[in-house]
């Protein structure tokens, strides 16, 4: 009987080694990291964006709505209008019913003051004292100097902003934006906005372009 079991278990230990698989660590085999998925939310929010993008080949003339804000909106309108006729990116029509797309939103023109304010100030004290004797002799002296200097510098200053859409004919918002700026040095607030704008617009245009290929 002893002879059996001493027969059988070396078998039984090849059998073993034959059914159970080497571990990769262990037959030198290297696993592949596995890239991180993205989450549904995000790639569901990449391809909406492209698909607007995408929209904004097929227009055509864009209207310009009036823009809320006060009375400084109707002068960035103006400004908006001209910038993107120059850039020639759609045909601007003055005829909603004809357009494929409405520029809408709002644009503020603020004026303001900036303050600046500084204080300066130098004071200096001596004292000179001798004495020979308590009872007979002191010498004392003393001078004092104060200066101050301040300045106060009142600066008018404008500072613009917009935020604007696009919208198609279905009512679907398609393209958007917001912009600011306080002026460049050669050009107002307003203007700067204007001009941001339609440089944001020609660079998502060009991208829905190279979408498209």
């Amino acid at each position: 009987m002893s002879r059996i079991v001493l027969f059988l278990w070396p078998l039984a230990l090849a059998a073993a080694a034959a059914g159970v698989p080497e571990a990769p660590e262990a037959a030198g085999v290297v696993t592949a990291p596995v890239a991180p998925v993205a989450p549904a939310a995000t790639v569901k929010s990449f391809v909406i964006e492209e698909e607007n993008l995408v929209q904004l080949l097929g227009l055509r003339r864009v209207f310009v709505d009036r823009l809320t804000g006060g009375e400084t909106a109707a002068q960035m309108r103006d400004m908006i209008i001209s910038a993107l006729q120059n850039a020639r990116i759609f045909v601007i029509t003055e005829n909603q019913d004809r357009a494929d797309a409405i520029l809408r939103g709002s644009a503020e023109d603020l004026v303001f003051t900036d303050v600046h304010q500084t204080s300066e100030s130098l004071n200096a004290r001596a004292n000179i004292g001798s004495t020979r004797s308590t009872r007979e002799r002191g010498v004392n002296s003393g001078f004092g100097v104060g200066e101050n200097e301040s300045s106060r510098i009142q600066e008018r200053r404008h500072e613009a902003s917009s935020a604007v859409r696009l919208v198609n004919k279905d009512g679907d918002v398609i393209w958007s934006t917001t912009q600011e700026s306080m002026g460049g040095k050669y050009r107002g607030s307003a203007a700067d906005v204007a001009d941001k704008i339609t440089k944001k617009l020609a660079e998502d245009y060009e991208r829905a372009r190279k979408l498209r290929r």
